[in-house]
């Protein structure tokens, strides 16, 4: 393992994916057993893709810890896609973490109400349960979440929005395998903002993949900036990436 320090962001290059996953897994679980040692409850939010598999995977496998007083959420959500799609962002958590540990509460974003509607409710959850813990990646395009870099907004006023997705954050969910072809992509989703993220008193940010180089060595190198969200991420009090031997492979 390599590990650098770039801003605040604390960085990790590892020798391979699986190894990756298991580190990160083990770093959120030294401050979960410690948020859980001071607080009756933990609130934390996942995001829902293939790149976070490994971490997934390595939650699960902490059953000693006490899941039953911790509220899960999550951070994105396709609109118009039925609530039983297996794209929705919300059962693809439910298959990797949410059926699998005792959580105390499991708050999904409901892709079939209406826009304005959802952004009140979550508003309102997220507001009784300040977030502690994010677990989080990256896009292609630097998102975080549904972030794009023409939508970003470091002082977004909203904790969480409907957004358009650029053609580039559409085409991540073929190559992703998650639809067969870019017509299949919704081309709206729900999303919580750049600062309800960034305001969550840690971040774990697990970005494996060839695909993801550019990225990652935009946002280790580049501007702090919206034109890439996940630069955001330099600023945290208490943020650590997570990268694969390929994820790494610009740097």
């Amino acid at each position: 393992m390599k590990q650098m320090q770039i801003d605040k962001l604390t960085v990790k290059i590892m020798d391979s994916r699986a190894e990756m996953g298991r580190v990160a897994a083990q770093d959120i679980r030294e401050v979960l057993s410690r948020l859980l040692a001071e607080k009756d409850e933990v609130n934390m939010i996942f995001a829902a893709a293939p790149s976070q598999n490994e971490v997934l995977a390595g939650l699960c496998e902490l059953t000693d810890l006490a899941w039953d007083r911790v509220n899960a959420f999550h951070m994105d959500e396709y609109i118009g896609l039925p609530r039983t799609a297996p794209q929705c962002f919300s059962n693809f958590l439910v298959d990797h973490i949410f059926s699998k540990l005792p959580f105390k509460s499991v708050n999904l974003i409901c892709s079939e109400n209406g826009a304005q509607e959802e952004c009140a409710r979550y508003t309102a959850l997220l507001a009784e349960h300040p977030c502690d813990i994010v677990v989080m990646g990256i896009g292609e395009n630097g998102h975080i979440a549904f972030n794009d870099p023409w939508v970003a907004d470091f002082n977004d006023p909203a904790v969480i929005k409907p957004v358009p997705l650029d053609e580039v954050c559409r085409n991540q969910q073929v190559h992703d395998g998650c639809f067969e072809k870019l017509a299949d992509v919704p081309t709206h989703a729900l999303t919580l903002t750049c600062p309800t993220l960034m305001g969550a008193t840690y971040q774990f940010c697990v970005v494996p993949a060839p695909t993801k180089a550019q990225a990652a060595k935009r946002m280790l190198t580049g501007e702090i900036s919206e034109e890439c969200p996940c630069t955001a991420l330099r600023r945290a009090d208490h943020a650590a990436l997570y990268l694969d031997p390929d994820s790494a492979s610009l740097l």
